[in-house]
């Protein structure tokens, strides 16, 4: 099992106003797509999935948004893409072994992603960024 290509297609980083205070962030991804990706490899030909996938952050009262489209290649034994392609076909499920690594490779890529593009805008962060808190000393 192992995740051989990942690419965003689309990118789009919206401000429409200063955010100020808290601003509550709604994250959310999606698998749109899943559909077998042929892989050549040198003379011999590998069958793999690709899933297409949808990331975004979403600001509280229309402040900004941010949205990622893009796809990931994965590869596995022949008999495990067949299962997977099937039961995606019939009810829009992957074996969990699959999909767990699947999803923490999209979210990993796209919260870094995320979190680069809203510098660039001057949105609050996506995720929240470690702080430290000055103790109290007492005397």
């Amino acid at each position: 099992m192992s995740i051989v290509g990942f690419n965003f297609t689309k990118i789009v980083v919206e401000k429409k106003k200063q955010a100020i205070g808290k601003i509550n962030i709604a994250n959310n991804f999606s698998i749109k797509e899943v559909r077998e990706a042929k892989l050549n490899l040198g003379k011999s030909s590998q069958r793999g999935l690709e899933f297409n996938f949808e990331f975004s952050s979403k600001y509280q009262d229309d402040i900004g948004s941010i949205e990622l489209f893009g796809f990931l290649i994965f590869m596995d034994k022949e008999e495990k893409v067949k299962e997977a392609l099937s039961s995606w076909k019939k009810d829009k499920k992957i074996p969990k072994e699959i999909i767990d690594q699947v999803y923490n490779h999209i979210i990993s890529r796209s919260y870094v992603e995320a979190l680069l593009l809203s510098r660039e805008v001057q949105l609050p962060p996506p995720i929240p960024l470690p702080r430290i808190a000055q103790r109290q000393t007492t005397q």
